[in-house]
Parts: C-alpha cells; sequence; structure tokens
C-alpha cells in the first residue's frame, strides 16, 4: 500500500501504540488500515446420495472441479454470501443446513467457511463462473480434479461423517511444503 484510501497522501508502514501488527498509517489523515484476512464462503450441496460441483471456469483452476464457493461480499452476513455462491454458480437453489467446516490458508490470507446445504430437487444450471455442473457419488468424485485443498477437506470430511452416521463441524489449516 502507497497512498492512504481516505486522503491520498502517502502512508509507511509503522507501529501502532497498543497494537501486535505493524499498520499503514497516513500521518497527514491519522487513518490507520488495516488489512484483513479474506473470507470465503460456499456450500457443500447434497442431494440425496450426491453432492454438487461445478467445474471452475476462471482462474485460478480453471477446468477444475470445486465446490460453489467465493469471496463473501460486505453488507452480507456468510449464509447469504454461500447462498449467492450457489447461484452464481449452480443455478440451484438449497437450504443451508448447518456449518460444516472452517479452513485456513494463513500464508495467502484466506478463511474458508463452508456450509452443509440440501439441494431440495436436482434443479441445477451452469452459472457464469463455471463449465459445467454436476452432481456426484462419492465413488464418482474426480478426487485429482478438485480445484482446491478447502474443498477436497470439506467433502472427505462430509463423506466421513456420512459413513459414522454423524454430522460434525470441521476444521482444517493448509500447511504449505517449502
Amino acid at each position: 500500500m502507497k497512498y492512504c484510501s481516505n486522503c491520498g497522501q502517502s502512508v509507511q508502514l509503522s507501529d501502532i501504540e497498543g497494537d501486535t501488527h505493524q499498520r499503514y498509517y497516513c500521518k497527514s489523515c491519522d487513518t490507520i488500515h488495516y488489512q484483513n484476512p479474506n473470507m470465503v464462503v460456499g456450500c457443500l450441496p447434497v442431494y440425496q446420495d450426491k453432492i454438487l460441483l461445478c467445474k471452475r471456469a476462471i482462474e485460478p483452476r480453471t477446468g477444475f472441479w470445486n465446490l460453489p464457493a467465493g469471496y463473501l461480499e460486505n453488507g452480507e452476513t456468510a449464509e447469504e454470501g454461500a447462498l449467492r455462491e450457489v447461484w452464481e454458480e449452480a443455478c440451484a437453489k438449497v437450504r443451508i443446513i448447518n456449518v460444516h467446516s472452517l479452513y485456513s490458508i494463513a500464508r495467502i490470507n484466506q478463511i474458508y467457511l463452508f456450509f452443509l446445504a440440501e439441494l431440495p430437487v436436482p434443479d441445477f444450471g451452469i452459472g457464469e463462473e463455471s463449465l459445467e455442473v454436476q452432481l456426484f457419488t462419492e465413488a464418482e468424485i474426480p478426487w485429482e480434479d478438485i480445484a482446491f485443498t478447502s474443498s477436497s477437506h470439506a467433502l472427505k470430511c462430509y463423506f466421513e461423517d456420512r459413513r459414522q452416521g454423524k454430522q460434525g463441524v470441521h476444521r482444517g489449516v493448509f500447511q504449505w511444503k517449502e
């Protein structure tokens, strides 16, 4: 960050009294600029014994399958954002059942929140950000072609819960290999 979004003057990375992190600070208008993680919200849509997945039409990972999800917008609840993403990517209306998983990727400042959701009828289509939308049984899921570890984590936890006859809330953290 070079310039203040409040007044347009230069900012500098500074120690802020009472804060544990350095922040961009504008001396001209006394504004502290906080930079916080992005929240990604989505659903794990279930119809009978199948999961609804979308093949991505946008980068990153174009052509790979994913749970319908995207960035939470200002002014939305997490649930509203997740429902919007399912509509935008799969032209589907789902009913949220519960929180399913929380997945953190600290290195890229992202937090993923997936809701378990019921797809009441197999009524869906291809949204603007999708190349294809399809229902998959566990055996049919293209595991090698899942776009992101957050979706793989949510899917694996769902199927493990189903085998055990329970419904849990799961946490995961992506650890970078260097």
